[in-house]
């Protein structure tokens, strides 16, 4: 960065790190970041340059969608050139899936988009948030060697580790440690200094200009099977108007049912032109259609397999090769790709 200092865009959008308590009604509401060094003073010994944008109101991360995704995504585009990194602090409940998400609609990205967020509120004396915050910001001002970024995706950064967004899964609503690569390595462990993990961080051999894709299309479901389950609900379910693709959640190593109403009504769904992606309810390893007769038959009965990616990954992906107006067999093409890192092939 030439010596200068770095220049950090923080884009809040709410959650649990923005919230303090009102002195006269006790009530957590979230806090105004321009007065961000009246809260966290920490801030100030970074000396970097930092400015922020508010989402205006905050919202609730139950409440994000893919409107939202876009709102952030535009922040980003409009002042790619102007900043070094970003972070953007979010609530915990969906953060994987904005993670993802902004992993596939950033295309080309070679700046670090830094999510975090906390457990407990940033005005707690003994909070997380103050920590999360400001390690976000290290991150995203840390250059490599050759005075470029050291981290060029969408990661998530949470009390000891950072993760690769679009391989994160909120594993616990109650530890500081809430997020878990489960199938792929950190690409940084936080302790008393911030060890990168090289051969983990994503780089691309050419670098081209940033262009953001805004359209998700949400005519996409998850299915999760379970024993049990009616043949008229799966029927139901498969039914559902207007839907596009499906990521069935199976058991195991990508297994289901091999009844022939199952088998049958799968096929019938993948005939119509519905795409129906393979992932497993597990959190570590992934689907091997090969490893079980159960799940070969989900495989030549046309459902793709999703190897080792993460539902929420799964779910952004089929929202964003949808969104941009791909054919089923073009989707199926690109579900069998790893676009930006989101899966082990």
């Amino acid at each position: 960065m030439d010596g200068r200092r770095p220049k950090i865009l923080i884009i809040y959008t709410g959650g649990t790190i923005g919230m303090i308590e009102n002195p006269h009604s006790r009530v957590l509401q979230p806090f105004d970041f321009t007065h961000l060094i009246d809260n966290v003073p920490k801030v100030r010994k970074l000396d970097y340059d930092i400015s922020n944008i508010q989402f205006d109101p905050p919202i609730d991360s139950a409440n994000m969608s893919p409107s939202h995704w876009s709102d952030i995504a535009s922040d980003i585009e409009a002042h790619y050139d102007d900043f070094d990194g970003f972070v953007v602090l979010h609530g915990t409940d969906t953060m994987a899936f904005t993670a993802s998400a902004l992993s596939f609609m950033l295309e080309n990205l070679h700046k670090p988009v830094i999510i975090t967020g906390s457990q407990l509120p940033i005005g707690e004396v003994r909070t997380d948030g103050e920590e999360n915050l400001i390690t976000a910001l290290q991150v995203a001002a840390a250059c490599d060697k050759d005075g470029g970024p050291m981290v060029r995706e969408v990661a998530i950064l949470f009390e000891n580790y950072l993760w690769r967004g679009n391989r994160s899964t909120k594993m616990s609503a109650d530890n500081f440690n809430a997020f878990k690569s489960n199938n792929y390595p950190a690409l940084a462990k936080i302790g008393l200094g911030i060890n990168f993990n090289n051969d983990a961080l994503y780089r691309v051999l050419s670098r081209r200009p940033l262009k953001v894709r805004y359209t998700m299309d949400t005519n996409v479901m998850f299915i999760d099977l379970y024993p049990g389950m009616q043949e008229s609900t799966l029927r139901y379910l498969l039914g559902t108007p207007g839907i596009k693709g499906i990521v069935l959640r199976t058991f195991g190593a990508g297994n289901g049912p091999d009844y022939a109403w199952f088998i049958n009504a799968i096929s019938e769904a993948v005939e119509r032109g519905i795409v129906i992606l393979n992932v497993t309810q597990c959190v570590n390893g992934g689907v091997h259609t090969t490893l079980y007769n159960t799940g070969n038959r989900l495989a030549q009965a046309g459902v793709i397999s999703g190897h080792d990616i993460t539902s929420e990954a799964a779910i952004t992906k089929m929202m964003y090769l949808f969104g941009m107006g791909l054919p089923p067999e073009n989707v199926k093409k690109y579900l069998n790709y790893s676009l930006c890192g989101e899966v082990t092939l």
